[in-house]
């Protein structure tokens, strides 16, 4: 099950976490890992391109896992990109079932980060 955390406080995004496989199809043919990771993938890379807001990005090279978390939640483009996001990943949780994908809000964990990004 792919299982999705997206940090929310004081009604604003922050960032999220996405963790899991669907396991609805077999690998490379899975359409929930797929449209999942483009929605993800495509987020954090729009939010580069078009707001410029920093953020601190950690993902698992084999796939399974990416989060992303605003350093300043003060874009309000960032924001606009982020709430598609979760329109986007509760709208497959709402087609598919939550046996294959839980899309949850929650706090966004304090991590010691340095300043490129990376956790420390």
């Amino acid at each position: 099950m792919i299982r999705v955390t997206l940090y929310r406080e004081d009604d604003r995004l922050k960032g999220f976490c996405v963790s899991g496989h669907a396991g609805y199809g077999e690998e490379g043919e899975d359409i929930i890992c797929s449209a999942v990771s483009a929605l993800t993938v495509n987020c954090v890379n729009s939010i580069e391109a078009l707001t410029g807001a920093a953020m601190f990005v950690t993902e698992e090279e084999d796939g399974g896992y990416l989060e992303m978390v605003l350093q300043d939640d003060q874009s309000e483009g960032a924001q606009l990109l982020l709430e598609s996001l979760a329109l986007g990943l509760t709208s497959i949780e709402s087609t598919y079932g939550s046996g294959y994908i839980k899309v949850e809000n929650g706090p966004c964990p304090e991590q010691d980060r340095d300043e490129s990004g990376s956790e420390e």
